[in-house]
């Protein structure tokens, strides 16, 4: 089989399990030295579709969706700053961190995939929300994570407003629903199989090394 291994990663940019699974599959990649085997698309998913613009206080918002107590949840956001710091991100809760609507966002990542910025994109965008302290919802975060990528902020938030571009990602979003990807990350291999949340290193250069030795048959 000739081609590139096509990974799907359906995600949010507001998911704690999305970048401790992308760096997890990133280093995995990077060990068996296939980088330029792999071309990866970001999909979208929304965790909060329904949120509005001001967005939720984080604890609020995970005991209210999962039940979970405030010490439940400050002892998952110890366990993720731990995960992330083995892989080199940085996850800096605090207090008063708020969840925001991703939508927007996601058009944003629609727009830099034609330039083929949209890992880059994605990267600065979670990085803003898990380590900066920053709403990406908010449109002047939103501009400054486009420039920092090296993209024409003006052109692509023009994009918020275009309604094909709009209708897009909710037609993205029901697509993967439709096929039962329900949590995020999911990972979509040759859109031929699957494996669901933040899997361990070795489990990605399973999968992957699976899918190397077929190209060769």
């Amino acid at each position: 089989m000739d081609g590139k291994i096509k990974i799907d990663i359906v995600s949010d940019v507001v998911c704690p399990w999305c970048i401790i699974g992308y760096k997890r599959l990133e280093k995995a990649i990077s060990e068996m030295g296939i980088e330029d085997l792999v071309e990866i698309e970001w999909q979208p998913f929304e965790l909060n579709p329904n949120m509005p613009v001001e967005g939720q206080n984080v604890h609020e918002h995970i005991a209210e969706k999962y039940g979970s107590s405030l010490e439940q949840q400050k002892e998952s956001q110890q366990f993720m700053a731990k995960a992330g710091a083995e892989l080199g991100f940085t996850f800096n809760y605090y207090e008063e961190m708020r969840m925001g609507n991703t939508f927007d966002a996601h058009v944003l990542l629609g727009y830099a995939k034609d330039f083929g910025k949209q890992t880059e994109l994605n990267l600065r965008l979670i990085t803003a929300f898990f380590s900066e302290q920053k709403d990406v919802s908010d449109r002047a975060i939103l501009k400054q994570a486009l420039l920092d990528v090296g993209l024409n902020a003006d052109e692509a938030l023009s994009k918020l407003a275009d309604e094909n571009a709009r209708k897009e990602v909710k037609s993205k979003e029901n697509y993967w629903r439709d096929l039962g990807v329900n949590s995020v990350p999911t990972f979509v291999f040759n859109r031929t199989s699957a494996v669901t949340g933040a899997q361990a290193v070795a489990v990605f250069k399973q999968v992957l090394t699976e899918l190397v030795e077929a190209r060769t048959i």
